[in-house]
């Protein structure tokens, strides 16, 4: 099965070729009997990385490799951990289709060149983060809004060794929905203690990311 049409493939072909500096690695984590996304987001991957060789996709056994899971904080599956000359910490839960397809290529190009693109401004506040901050982007494919957000907290993990980032595919994990209270998306939670809906612009992604650094851990709605 396909994932990619033909002339998006040529597309991506030429834009790994252009953009892609070193080597990503995309450590996929399924299990023996895969999950219903599973095969899909394995299948895709393989996919991907057959257009570039600086594309590596490495895939685990969620229970069988429980030492490679926790290596990577990964605590559900399907899960993606995206690799470049370090670990940026930016993970993808679920299978990057959609809105949040151009969004994955485009992490592969920022972590490939190990450089985000956020304004310098907001890459000199992150570096007086000194705490670890999780950040949680709950979205869907089907959203428009949820593309910047998920972005964002990725850029924001590459410039803070401290920030950790993931996309979460809210339809592939209806638990977290409903643990999180996930009524529309996207949603961003911080360290479980901060939580706001919607797109923002960078600056003020930036605002919430500096207050959650500051809070204790008790819950606070914005």
């Amino acid at each position: 099965m396909s994932f990619v049409n033909n002339h998006i493939k040529e597309l991506l072909k030429e834009i790994f070729e252009k953009e892609l500096r070193d080597e990503v690695r995309l450590v996929f984590f399924t299990q023996d009997i895969e999950c219903e996304f599973c095969e899909e987001a394995r299948e895709f991957l393989q996919e991907l990385a057959s257009l570039s060789k600086k594309i590596k996709v490495e895939v685990y056994d969620f229970m069988k490799d429980s030492d490679k899971a926790k290596e990577y904080g990964i605590d559900k599956i399907p899960a993606i951990a995206m690799i470049g000359s370090k670990d940026y910490g930016i993970r993808f839960y679920g299978l990057p289709s959609g809105y949040e397809f151009p969004v994955f290529i485009d992490d592969i190009v920022d972590i490939s060149k190990g450089d985000s693109r956020l304004s310098e401004k907001v890459k000199v506040l992150l570096k007086s983060i000194n705490k670890p901050l999780h950040i949680q982007v709950f979205v869907t494919p089907t959203c428009p809004y949820c593309p910047r957000m998920a972005s964002i907290a990725h850029q924001m993990a590459m410039e803070s060794d401290f920030i950790r980032a993931d996309t979460v595919e809210i339809i592939e994990f209806p638990h977290l929905a409903r643990k999180y209270n996930v009524m529309s998306v996207p949603k961003t939670v911080i360290n479980d203690t901060l939580e706001f809906i919607g797109a923002l612009p960078e600056d003020q992604f930036l605002e919430k990311v500096l207050l959650a650094s500051k809070i204790p851990q008790s819950p606070i709605y914005l």
